[in-house]
């Protein structure tokens, strides 16, 4: 870890923990709410761990916890990784679960227009990043929009809440130009905080998208 500058006590400053995703504009953000709002009011809407609706994101890379010296070189890698890449739009469309329908662990909603496109966001990182530390992963690229998690303790409500959403986000849809990508920096949230004591992001770079 590194000393914070000008700490008197000399406490090391903690990684950061980064991750770079497409933000949703204020009108799909409001269309999510009130699907995920349909499914909250139903009887088993607190069985979830809900997202909150304000922090939901398209991740494109997750890079976890970083050392403080090395975010600027992190910055640096994403903002010449991206730049000059195309805007493009995207649908949000249906819904499902991780890792499947009989244990779901997460939740989430589906991308119907604009997957492709988030593949190559994610490429684009490969080559820059691994320097840095941050190899390229063999897994396949999956984008999709997570809105909740689930307690393995409960695994027949889980199983109840992922068709309820499932059915409730048939027909549902939203569609934006995703014209940035952010690498954002995660605060851990706490009970304080509005909304469930959910994190906060905070921008370390933008990048608009040509």
């Amino acid at each position: 870890m590194t000393a914070r500058p000008g700490s008197p006590s000399g406490v090391a400053e903690r990684p950061h923990r980064l991750f770079v995703a497409v933000p949703l504009p204020p009108a799909s953000v409001a269309a999510c709410r009130d699907l995920i709002d349909a499914v909250k009011a139903g009887p088993l809407g607190r069985v979830p761990r809900w997202v909150p609706v304000d922090n939901l994101h398209l991740t494109v890379r997750f890079l976890g916890e970083t050392e403080p010296d090395l975010v600027p070189d992190v910055a640096l890698a994403v903002l010449d990784a991206l730049t000059g890449m195309a805007a493009f739009d995207v649908e949000l469309a249906g819904a499902g679960m991780f890792p499947g329908p009989r244990k779901p662990r997460t939740l989430w909603l589906g991308i119907e227009r604009g997957s492709n496109e988030l593949g190559a966001l994610a490429d684009a990182l490969d080559a820059p990043l691994a320097p840095l530390g941050w190899p390229a992963d063999d897994r396949p690229y999956r984008p999709h929009l997570t809105v909740a998690r689930l307690d393995a303790s409960s695994p027949a409500q889980g199983v109840a809440v992922a068709e309820e959403l499932v059915a409730a986000a048939t027909g549902w849809g939203t569609s934006f130009r995703a014209d940035r990508a952010i690498l954002y920096r995660s605060h851990p949230g706490g009970a304080s905080r509005p909304g469930g004591g959910g994190p906060r992001y905070e921008a370390v770079v933008e990048v608009p998208l040509a």
